[in-house]
């Protein structure tokens, strides 16, 4: 949560700087990608890599009744902090001014690769502690259907795993031996379409723990009841399936890949949107079904007795808004996934506009949601400034939509992404500048003026929470999560075992990378120094 501050902290900084507010960000000095890297490594990789592996290691062992190996769970959070402050320092120091892509020619100081490594196989470690468990209760509960929460889990860190294998390759048999001067240069094709074969499905990593909590708790929250159980184990399915052979999409203008393959990425890029769909029905039904339950009439009128307000369900908040922003994000996605429409929008300012109604939507308002949560239940504390923790959603959607208005209608005009030429976007004296960018350069400063204080109201009850006193003196104060029972509990036998879905994902994986490589491969000669943004000749 403190790394998570700084990583907010650096994208105000970064609006401000492109309105002309600052010229340069006080923490980390004059170094505009360098307050990039650090909003962008911090928010998007360390933040939701630790709430996912905190959310497993509470809600597995709750749901199957089993007890977490505590050593090895430890173990591996000692190694992802380590990884983590390790590449924050490194970032800070200006070493690893890559970004949150690190795509070469950029070069980090080898310790930023390692501790993204220790991060990486830290979280591994957490997850295969999972595995124990599920493997005795699944002996012992022979012909049950395995809870959904646990379901949704070990489907996150199957995609997580399988996607972080090709970045491992990337870091351990490229980047590291690059940076470390083992070799002189790098293929910088075969390296981004590594990274993108990880950093598509990363996007589905930072989801699926949202839609665990959709799944799991929202009807509960709300009220009622989730529509049906076999809709939500069909959707976690459909992601093994369909979230890795996306990544091409990505590489729509990289001249290497040839047409073909990436129109079949594009096709799946549209498939994965299938599971979204399913999970828009399900929840809004499940919705309906708790505001009806809550007295609601007629064809809407559940809509007005959901608990948007109340203080004692002010996680509902968290869980709710980030459904409606995803909405808009993922019609954004559908864009992004268009060749034609994506010639369009690609870096531009449009593109960050999009991945925060994502990212920065769903994911971090259900993150920030489950974290406060977890905090309550483990350390045994009634949640302080109740009122502050209800208000901050509200306060961060406003925002949110303002800025992300700002940044795509910006894009539409040609505004540029994450480029500097030493001057902001509304200085008359600087390349980037254009008078119709003005005011959509300050829409996006309004707007995330607003996220940061919600963000500060949120960090006000989460540390209120941290460092009041326990409401519990007993050491095995009882942990509770409010999970919902089904509507429909449909048997769904074909959605019991991962195995199927896990042997069709890697044969699409083969089928649809391997044609990628060979023409990277092919299409590609010699390599690429070294090069740092803040240094006009490539690096020796």
């Amino acid at each position: 949560m403190v790394l998570l501050f700084v990583g907010v902290y650096g994208g105000l900084m970064q609006t401000m700087f492109r309105a002309g507010i600052i010229q340069s960000d006080p923490f980390v000095g004059g170094d505009y990608y360098k307050g990039l890297t650090f909003h962008g490594v911090l928010n998007a990789i360390v933040f939701t890599t630790f709430f996912a592996v905190a959310l497993g290691n509470a809600l597995i062992p709750y749901s199957l009744r089993k007890h977490l190996n505590s050593k090895i769970a430890w173990t591996s959070a000692i190694m992802m902090l380590v990884g983590s402050v390790m590449a924050a320092a490194v970032i800070l120091l200006g070493e690893a001014t890559v970004l949150y892509t690190f795509y070469p020619p950029l070069k980090a100081h080898p310790l930023f690769y390692v501790g993204l490594t220790l991060l990486v196989v830290g979280s591994w470690l957490a997850s295969y502690n999972w595995v124990p468990m599920y493997l005795q209760w699944r002996k012992e509960n022979v012909g049950k259907k395995t809870p959904l929460a646990v379901v949704g889990m070990m489907t996150t860190f199957i995609i997580w795993f399988i996607a972080t294998i090709a970045v491992a390759a990337e870091i351990l048999f490229m980047l590291l031996p690059w940076s470390m001067g083992l070799v002189d240069e790098v293929n910088v094709m075969l390296a981004r379409t590594l990274f993108w074969f990880f950093g598509h499905p990363l996007v589905y990593f930072w989801l699926l723990p949202a839609y665990v909590m959709y799944y799991s708790f929202l009807p509960k929250i709300a009220g009622g009841k989730l529509y049906s159980d076999m809709a939500g184990r069909l959707v976690f399915m459909m992601f093994i399936v369909f979230s890795i052979p996306v990544g091409t999409h990505h590489q729509y203008m990289d001249p290497a890949i040839g047409a073909e393959w990436k129109l079949l990425h594009g096709i799946f890029t549209f498939g994965v949107a299938l599971p979204s769909l399913i999970t828009a029905f399900t929840l809004a039904a499940s919705l309906e079904y708790a505001g009806k339950m809550r007295g609601g009439k007629g064809l809407f009128g559940w809509m007005r007795k959901l608990p948007y307000f109340e203080k004692e369900k002010w996680f509902f908040a968290y869980l709710i808004l980030g459904l409606f922003i995803f909405i808009f994000g993922g019609i954004g996605g559908i864009i992004n996934a268009s060749y034609q429409m994506n010639t369009a929008v690609h870096n531009t300012a449009w593109v960050p506009g999009h991945f925060h109604l994502t990212v920065a939507g769903p994911v971090l308002l259900a993150f920030l949601g489950g974290s406060l949560y977890l905090i309550g239940q483990f350390m045994h504390k009634e949640i302080r400034c109740k009122g502050w923790a209800l208000i901050s959603p509200y306060v961060y959607t406003v925002g949110l939509f303002i800025m992300s208005y700002g940044l795509k209608i910006g894009g539409l005009k040609g505004m540029p992404r994450r480029t500097n030429t030493g001057a902001s976007y509304a200085n008359p004296d600087s390349i980037l500048y254009q008078q119709d960018w003005i005011f959509y350069i300050d829409l996006s400063v309004i707007g995330g003026v607003l996220m940061f204080i919600g963000i500060v109201m949120y960090l006000v009850s989460f540390f209120g929470t941290v460092f009041s006193k326990s409401t519990s003196t007993e050491e095995g104060a009882v942990i509770t999560f409010p999970i919902s029972e089904p509507y429909h509990d449909e048997p769904a036998t074909w959605l019991r075992n991962f195995k199927p879905y896990i042997i069709i994902a890697i044969i699409l994986i083969v089928l649809s990378y391997t044609p990628v490589i060979l023409d990277v491969l092919e299409a590609t000669y010699g390599g690429s120094l070294p090069y740092s943004p803040n240094s006009p000749v490539p690096l020796r």
